[in-house]
């Protein structure tokens, strides 16, 4: 068996897990334009071609399921969900990808790859801003997370510049006031905004964004990786460490973490020290199935932030680029 067959045959039996356990997440009508057959007839295989190559490249490489997750994201929070995250910069633009806070991103090749796949048998049919919600979704499944739903339909936008992440983006010293007040921006209650927190149970962070957490927040972090941590960010600030424990894998870990005071970034701590957000910290980590079907609703709600449809935006055959 190969290894992409292999692949395909666990993306299968976690969605069979999924159903059985009840934890698939609405079916019928999506919002608005969206739908879930929305590429019923012009394009019907487009979920398995875009799960085909995430399954691939993450058999491959499992760091990419925080990649793909954490594109969706810093796609939607600015702007909405119209895929200008994947935009190059131009002579003339710095685009968002390029800026501070998106420096660290990856997969943008795994999208890449599945755009040529489905423009190849769909051309000009499905959205950029699309392949990111679907790629997003398989990546955390790959990674024996929540399996959801994703209704179909966004166009991709053609502005992408770099200013527009500043307030946009919660940056990793917010406190969990802060943090509930942004998410609030975009229609998150306060347990989606721990639930999409906990997307944090995968990938990693570099030293720019814990090393004032190492210097100034002792009382909140564990001794021990409070050490390891600095001995980490002596290097400088390209240094990396994970979330948690786990972290090419989807489950509670990162909720036990921060109840060890072992969260990374500040961002992280806060949601355990903060009266508004600890209980919820807590039911998570001592039920998974809980945090799961929190973190499928919040994600169902991300994917509808400020969407482009009808003839709003377009289909762009390359997501890098706007269409000439």
């Amino acid at each position: 068996m190969t290894m992409v067959s292999a692949a395909k045959n666990l993306v299968r039996l976690l969605v069979l897990a999924q159903v059985a356990a009840g934890l698939l997440s609405g079916s019928g009508g999506g919002v608005a334009a969206l739908s879930y057959d929305y590429y019923g007839m012009s394009c019907p295989y487009t979920e398995y071609i875009v799960r085909g190559v995430v399954a691939d490249a993450i058999m491959k490489d499992p760091t990419l399921s925080a990649s793909l997750l954490r594109l969706h994201f810093h796609d939607c929070f600015v702007q909405g969900c119209d895929a200008s995250v994947l935009l190059d910069s131009t002579d003339d633009n710095t685009a968002e990808k390029d800026a501070q806070a998106n420096k660290s991103l990856r997969g943008f090749e795994v999208i890449d790859a599945i755009k040529a796949a489905l423009e190849e048998r769909c051309p000009g049919t499905v959205s950029c801003a699309d392949i990111l919600a679907l790629a997003a979704r398989d990546a955390v499944l790959m990674a024996r997370g929540p399996y959801y739903s994703v209704p179909q339909g966004r166009r991709d936008g053609t502005r992408s510049v770099a200013a527009d992440t500043l307030r946009a983006l919660p940056p990793p010293f917010f406190n969990a006031t802060s943090l509930i007040s942004l998410f609030a921006t975009h229609g998150f209650n306060v347990q989606d905004m721990v639930a999409l927190s906990g997307g944090h149970t995968l990938g990693i962070a570099h030293c720019v964004n814990f090393k004032d957490r190492v210097k100034n927040e002792l009382e909140t972090l564990d001794g021990t990786l409070a050490s390891k941590l600095g001995a980490t960010c002596a290097a400088g600030d390209s240094g990396s460490a994970p979330f948690d424990r786990t972290s090419t894998n989807f489950d509670t870990v990162y909720f036990k973490e921060l109840q060890a005071r072992r969260g990374l970034l500040s961002s992280d701590q806060t949601l355990f020290e903060s009266p508004e957000t600890k209980a919820i910290v807590n039911m998570f980590a001592m039920n998974q199935a809980y945090f799961f079907y929190a973190f499928q609703q919040g994600m169902y709600k991300m994917g509808q932030i400020d969407l482009k449809e009808g003839d709003v935006g377009e289909i762009r055959a390359n997501c890098r680029v706007v269409n000439s």
